[in-house]
């Protein structure tokens, strides 16, 4: 029985195509594994970064995270490869988000694109800085809740955009309105929220301790 030409011309143009979409593949692995490469590298400066602007040693780290101050140093050095159970504990411990420590945003554009986050208590938390620094920004909806007192390192800023806004500040109480702010040292014991039933927005600036915000206004006309 005579070959079908046909046949013969399918599979020498399915070869041909097979041969030119095979380097198109092989450059989009290669591609996509540098970029997992740069990713990884990136990591350790960033931690380093991080922690350096907070003003944190490694061993005031290593108690916070409860991770060693070698595996730390390794991390920071590019010399331990960052796992997930490392990551976490450092997110935790810097108040930041996850993907903030993995992947810095994109350069050349200056928007924040902006990532609300919900809790269960109803109240919204809408971080308005892309990359963890020493000052953090965000915008809040305070639900009501109970009175809880917390401490901690570092200095709060608050200004009431919209409702009431009840603070509690070691055995003192506010009552702040719309247009009026505060500031705080966070290692004093505190609580802020809505005064009654109705949900309070504010704008929440957190840094580490000793930074401060600060105000200017115009100078009085000569």
């Amino acid at each position: 029985m005579d070959a079908d030409p046909t046949a013969t011309d399918d599979v020498a143009t399915a070869a041909a195509a097979t041969d030119d979409v095979a380097p198109v593949v092989a450059a989009a692995d290669d591609s996509a594994t540098d970029d997992v490469t740069r990713t990884i590298a990136a990591i350790g400066p960033r931690l380093r970064a991080l922690r350096l602007g907070r003003g944190l040693t490694l061993d005031a780290l290593a108690t916070a995270t409860g991770i060693s101050v070698s595996t730390l140093s390794r991390l920071e050095s590019g010399h331990r490869r960052p796992a997930l159970d490392l990551l976490i504990p450092l997110a935790r411990a810097h108040r930041v988000a996850l993907d903030h420590l993995i992947a810095a945003p994109a350069t050349g554009d200056p928007r924040v694109h902006l990532r609300p986050r919900h809790r269960d208590s109803g109240s919204v938390l809408v971080p308005l800085t892309q990359y963890p620094g020493r000052v953090q920004v965000f915008k809040q909806v305070l639900a009501p809740r109970e009175p809880r007192l917390v401490s901690h390192a570092g200095y709060e800023w608050l200004y009431v955009l919209a409702g009431d806004l009840r603070l509690l500040v070691g055995d003192r109480a506010y009552t702040l309105h719309p247009g009026e702010a505060a500031e705080f040292d966070t290692a004093e014991p505190h609580w802020f929220g809505p005064v009654g039933a109705e949900a309070v927005e504010i704008l929440h600036l957190y840094g580490p301790h000793g930074d401060q915000a600060v105000l200017r206004t115009a100078a009085a006309p000569g």
